[in-house]
């Protein structure tokens, strides 16, 4: 099981190897697994936590959905460059990892949720659901009792199958009543403080702990798209197992409780690093131990400074999520130009010759991703509510929450990861093995077919719900597509972009990872539909939107892969052998 490494080129690890890999990667793939269980724990559950428990509109939800997922990748590059710089990867890590753990055990204090108050006739009802998820029925409750209630075609009519238990008539119009919702603020507040800790602590773990994989194989070792095939089968293990679990514990008994193993897993995953992280041979330190010590700004000190910075990114994240339904896109769009004027005026200036056409290279790969992304997010926000509403989710006699099938996509990666890892491999010793260019379109052709598969799907329903598998068939199609993407872009960032500046790439990357989630929450918010304490009103409305965004989305995505193609030979030369 362990030998002497002998990598191909000097750089990566000479240490003991596990299964032909450098050992660190083993510490590397259980960390990266609990810190995924976590957060793919807690986003599995957010959209219907919003939808269903502060009863926020669908348009709103995707957009606070979108903007946390994108400031978790955003948030990234200053993580990054403080880690390249000052604190060393092991310390960032570190870090990211203790505040995940305190924003997590936040998630799980959810106070009763919000009321929504009907006033019909001067007097006044309250309209929920008795459970969560899709399965849950919408409830009208008066002073004397409770009814369950239901919409007909159009939603003109709210209809009352107990009227006498409330004092209302069997059938309402809808447009003789109006509603408002009652918040606990302390509760909603508390919620927006987690998710600030929550990308904060990603922001200083994720591009670290990638970047550490990345130490670990020498420049031309051709065990390296395998090991982060590896690593991201890591990743994929636990968002499976979160997903199932968390999923099934948030929706079946309790919010609380979906969240709150998330937080445990993240304890696992900090217990980990710690105690194995002699297993990275000193790759993880900082690059000058000395200089943290150093003052600035009177007592504190250089390493204090980058954990403020953590702090003032909490406070920032927190007031954005709050008031995302606020941001302009172009705003996004700005900070998205000039982080591109960055990295090209870096590849100019401080590049020459082959290095600049590699770090050019890279650029393109960060760029690449964000047609690929912004459709693959739906899974996590309209996709998620997609299925909990619109979906058959009955499998042997039992209705699966919504959340429990994005652990489709992580099953995926489990079965296929190893499969490509291996495809790779035998594919590059007979000189077939496709460019990392030519692998990036094909993925974002295959983001495209899986909402077409979809739509397939939804129009053959007619007015009924969407048969399950047309879920598992357009998980695979993604899950295909993603492991033409993400892995391959990781590995080649790495290999590209200067050694010197591998850091501020990888958290160029997820930023840019971080604006395509911004652009899915667009994109999900374009879906939404009218509901009623927290449930659909107007199914045949809300098929018939999602069927006209998802084509959209598609034919798109179909035709951007196209192009790319048809470049792929111009990045593949700009790439000087490093594919």
């Amino acid at each position: 099981m362990y030998q002497t490494a002998n990598p191909s080129s000097t750089g990566g690890s000479t240490g003991p190897t596990i299964l032909g890999h450098p050992r660190g990667l083993v510490i590397l793939f259980f960390t990266e697994m609990w810190e995924r269980f976590s957060y793919y724990g807690m986003r599995g559950l957010l959209i219907l936590y919003l939808t269903q428990h502060f009863l926020f509109s669908d348009d709103r939800s995707n957009v606070i959905y979108g903007a946390y997922t994108a400031l978790v990748y955003v948030m990234t590059i200053i993580g990054g460059t403080l880690a390249d710089r000052y604190l060393g990867s092991r310390k960032a890590v570190t870090f990211g990892a203790i505040l995940l753990v305190i924003g997590h055990a936040g998630m799980a204090f959810e106070g009763s949720g919000s009321r929504q108050i009907m006033e019909y006739n001067g007097a006044e009802y309250q309209l929920t659901l008795d459970g969560r998820g899709g399965d849950a029925s919408q409830i009208v409750r008066g002073a004397q009792g409770e009814s369950t209630i239901s919409f007909d075609d159009g939603a003109v009519n709210m209809l009352v199958d107990n009227p006498a238990a409330v004092g209302l008539p069997a059938s309402v119009p809808t447009a003789s009543y109006t509603t408002r919702v009652e918040t606990e603020a302390f509760y909603l507040n508390l919620m927006y403080l987690s998710l600030g800790l929550i990308i904060a602590g990603v922001g200083f773990l994720k591009a670290n702990i990638s970047t550490i994989v990345g130490s670990l194989y020498g420049f031309g070792d051709s065990r390296r798209d395998s090991g982060f095939t590896i690593f991201y089968m890591g990743i994929n293990l636990g968002a499976f197992l979160s997903s199932v679990l968390c999923g099934t514990l948030g929706i079946v008994y309790g919010w609380k409780y979906g969240f709150g193993l998330a937080g445990i897993g993240m304890i696992f995953g900090l217990t980990i690093f710690l105690k194995y992280q002699h297993w990275l041979e000193g790759r993880a330190e900082p690059p000058d131990p000395a200089r943290l010590q150093q003052k600035v700004l009177g007592p504190f000190s250089v390493e204090m400074m980058c954990y403020l910075t953590g702090l003032a990114i909490i406070a920032i994240s927190m007031l954005l999520v709050m008031n995302a339904h606020l941001v302009n896109e172009a705003y996004v769009g700005i900070l998205g130009l000039l982080i591109l004027a960055v990295l090209v005026g870096y590849s100019f200036v401080s590049c020459q010759g082959d290095e600049r056409d590699r770090m050019l290279a890279a650029i393109y790969f960060i760029l690449a991703q964000i047609p690929f992304w912004a459709l693959f997010e739906q899974a996590g926000s309209s996709l998620n509510l997609f299925t909990d509403r619109l979906v058959d989710r009955t499998m042997l006699g039992m209705s699966v929450p919504a959340p429990v099938f994005q652990s489709l996509n992580a099953m995926f990666i489990v079965i296929f990861a190893p499969i490509m890892a291996w495809m790779w491999v035998a594919l590059a010793r007979k000189k077939l093995n496709p460019s990392a260019p030519v692998k990036f379109a094909l993925g974002v052709l295959m983001a495209g077919l899986g909402f077409l598969v979809l739509v397939a799907g939804i129009k053959m329903s007619g007015a009924g719900m969407t048969a399950v598998y047309f879920i598992f068939l357009i998980y695979w199609v993604h899950t295909i597509g993603e492991l033409m993407v993400s892995p391959v872009g990781l590995s080649a960032v790495t290999k590209l972009a200067p050694v010197r500046a591998v850091g501020m790439s990888m958290g160029a990357w997820f930023l840019y990872s971080g604006l395509a989630n911004y652009l899915s929450g667009i994109i999900a918010a374009t879906t939404g539909a009218e509901t009623i304490g927290g449930q659909l009103a107007d199914t045949a409305a809300a098929k018939a939107v999602y069927v006209d965004v998802y084509s959209q989305v598609g034919y798109i995505s179909i035709g951007v892969a196209v192009l790319m193609l048809v470049i792929s030979p111009v990045i593949k030369k700009m790439m000087h052998g490093a594919d």
